[in-house]
């Protein structure tokens, strides 16, 4: 990707943002690209190395493990083993058996179902393969510590075993002559030590005339000397040949074990390579994490459109503070090109174009962005901006010339696949005549078909972008009333610099206020409040429309709710009829068994019966069983049919009251009481019941 100028990548702060990622990195391989960190044009590598991002991400949201625990920077150990001839040590070796262990996880940990899940993480190791004999040559050698094994070789078995005994013997021997000196009173303080890797006594200085052997020293006070006695001097230097022949063998082994290793060199590189890209694409994970970043759309062409953005540096900024950051909408595409932001100063127009630049930016690095997921960013060739004072001293460069040069590359070198951020475009000279150049310069960028976003203050180029095709206004609200910036951008719409508010703000005086007012021209002042009224109409609409769209989803809620509600009433209905019907069908089939199983009898009985008589009395009980369940039937009708119409009272009978009679159902009046009998009137024909069989009823009140 192009710049302009040279500084372009500093002004929109995106070497803060590589700071933050090389501040995640571990390894020195990650920080290196960290610091380094590419730009691509490539839709294929901008995508694959978001999707690994996206996908690391979701592994530490999720608290899921992955095997790139080890921090190993061995540059100068794998350099040193593809030399011909080099040796490493043993702790070196160790560091190597790191690195094979970690790809034998990672290599583990990516079985058939991960490799599906995370298809842009598997990509990194693609390309290799795992060698499990590496990790098999160093452990036939070392020890965890990193020493060599005695097993290594039959000769170093041998030496150690050797040194052992000998060492043994001298321990021994020592011993009784420190015991035997110490007696004498010959020793000091300390009865031994190791000078000059010899076991020497610690003698007396006045005394050491009286032991024989080798001097090898003397304290810093001069009263202590350090003394190997005449009988261990043959048996230590036996050790000191011993120790030196270990050593030999120890580096013979070593030597050969980095020859055999020397032909895995380059893939033990293209490991170290592997763990620094997991690494690095672990930081890259952290960073979105920092500043919730999301994996937004790709689309390979000029194309912005974001979707509530935020500028990452001042989100965690505000994060600090406890403060909320104010997101950015904006859209440029074919049909919209350039954007003119216009509105008061300090109210968020050159943070909206540095929030679209550094997020461009950020993009195409393969970074994760502070934008909602839906947003969509295109790919560009060349980046170009102008922020800021640009007035040069070394070339005698006023700032408008500054201004024109700057613009005079803009308009040579941009293109379809360019994208530029000009804040204050035509400042620094006559208001009249710079606007007139500014509109010239947004003209030609237009018909360049370049992408971008302008700020300014000017009238005419307001003006001018509500009438020219592929130019569209925007303006950074502001609240007149309580005379603060809102940081919030409105597209199709200019806005105001509400030059007189701020003066109002800040408690100019009224009178210089006013006298200003009567000097600028009346057409321009009166286009000046109609921006300002406009502006404010809008907020306004936009808060109703906020406000109605709030009710119409509560009352979405409630629908859905009461719909709910109905739903489930209905669903409970059927059940409780499903389970009446369910109730009568068995007790009917009940009914029926008993009936078939009563008739079976009598039928097995009929068929044993030999006596005329007999038979009879089967038949009289098959009668009973039939046309008696049918009367009952009929009684159980009638008795529904009363319950329907009437309700028993009870209690004593009264003349004139309606009563029940028990035997055949039927409802009549009590018109006379005769002791226990009672005269009861049915339709036109009086009868007379006994009183027991008499229950007073009363009729249901219609409904």
């Amino acid at each position: 990707m192009k710049f302009f100028p040279e500084s372009a990548l500093s002004q929109l702060e995106f070497d803060k943002v590589k700071t933050l990622l090389e501040e995640h990195c571990k390894t020195e391989y990650a920080k290196s690209k960290a610091l380094d960190l590419r730009i691509h044009t490539r839709k294929e590598f901008i995508e694959l190395e978001l999707q690994q991002s996206h996908e690391y991400k979701l592994l530490i949201e999720h608290s899921m493990y992955f095997p790139n625990d080890h921090v190993l920077n061995l540059s100068k150990e794998l350099r040193l083993l593809a030399i011909p001839g080099g040796v490493l040590t043993g702790e070196q070796f160790m560091q190597v058996r790191k690195l094979a262990e970690s790809m034998q996880n990672i290599f583990r940990w990516f079985d058939n179902d991960r490799r599906l899940a995370y298809p842009a993480l598997v990509k990194v190791i693609g390309d290799t393969y795992y060698e499990k004999v590496i990790m098999e040559l160093i452990d036939d050698v070392l020890l965890e510590n990193g020493e060599v094994k005695d097993s290594a070789s039959e000769d170093l078995a041998r030496i150690r075993a050797t040194l052992y005994r000998r060492r043994t013997e001298l321990r021994r021997m020592f011993d009784k002559i420190v015991q035997k000196l110490s007696k004498a009173g010959y020793t000091a303080d300390i009865d031994e030590a190791f000078l000059n890797g010899r076991r020497v006594v610690a003698i007396v200085a006045e005394q050491k005339r009286q032991v024989k052997g080798i001097l090898h020293g003397e304290s810093d006070t001069r009263r202590t000397s350090f003394i190997e006695p005449e009988e261990t001097i043959e048996l230590n230097n036996e050790i000191f040949s011993l120790e030196n022949e270990e050593r030999r063998e120890v580096y013979r082994i070593l030597q050969q074990l980095t020859a055999r290793l020397a032909m895995y060199a380059p893939l033990l590189k293209t490991w170290h390579g592997m763990l620094g890209e997991f690494d690095f694409i672990r930081a890259k994970a952290k960073l979105a994490l920092d500043m919730n970043g999301a994996y937004p759309l790709i689309n390979d062409k000029a194309h912005v459109h974001l979707v509530q953005a935020y500028h990452p540096l001042l989100y965690l900024y505000n994060q600090k503070s406890k403060k909320p950051t104010i997101p950015t909408d904006l859209t440029l595409d074919e049909k919209r090109r350039i954007l003119v932001i216009s509105g008061p100063n300090a109210g968020g127009k050159t943070v909206t174009m540095k929030t679209v630049g550094l997020l461009q930016l950020m993009i195409q690095s393969g970074l994760l962005v502070p934008a909602h997921p839906t947003s969509v960013f295109g790919i560009f060739k060349q980046l170009m901006i102008h922020i800021g004072d640009t007035q040069s001293i070394e070339f005698d460069l006023s700032t408008y010339s500054s201004h024109l040069l700057h613009m005079k590359h803009f308009m040579e070198n941009a293109n379809g696949k360019s994208l530029f951020f000009i804040d204050e475009l035509g400042s620094g000279s006559d208001p009249h005549l710079g606007g007139a150049f500014a509109e010239v310069i947004m003209e030609e960028l237009g018909h360049k078909h370049a992408m971008g976003i302008v700020t300014t203050h000017y009238l005419n180029l307001k003006v001018m972008a509500n009438k020219t095709p592929g130019i569209i206004n925007g303006a950074m609200q502001f609240d007149e009333r309580n005379l603060m910036p809102l940081y919030k951008l409105t597209i199709g719409k200019p806005g105001s610099s509400y030059t007189f508010s701020i003066a109002e703000r800040i408690g100019l005086e009224a009178r210089l206020i006013n006298r200003a007012r009567a000097l600028v021209d009346e057409d321009h002042f009166k286009l000046d409040k109609l921006l300002n009224r406009t502006e404010q109409d809008l907020r306004e609409i936009e808060k109703k429309e906020k406000e109605l769209a709030k009710l119409i989803k509560e009352n979405e809620k409630l629908h859905k709710e009461m719909q709910q509600t109905i739903n489930q009433e209905r669903h409970r209905q059927q059940v409780e009829l499903l389970k009446h019907q369910n109730r009568i069908t068995e007790d009917r089939i009940a009914y029926l068994k008993d009936m078939e199983r009563k008739l079976k009898q009598l039928v097995f009985d009929w068929k044993k019966a030999e006596a005329q008589e007999d038979k009879k009395e089967l038949l009289k009980q098959m009668q009973a069983l039939l046309f008696k369940q049918h009367q009952k039937q009929s009684t159980e009708k009638v008795k529904k049919k009363l319950n329907s119409k009437y309700d028993e009272v009870g209690g004593e009978v009264q003349v004139g009251d309606k009563v029940l009679m028990k035997k055949n159902h039927q409802v009549g009046e009590v018109k006379e009481l005769r002791g226990k009998k009672a005269v009861v009137q049915l339709g036109l024909m009086p009868i007379t019941v006994s009183v027991d069989d008499l229950v007073v009823v009363t009729e249901k009140a219609e409904e």
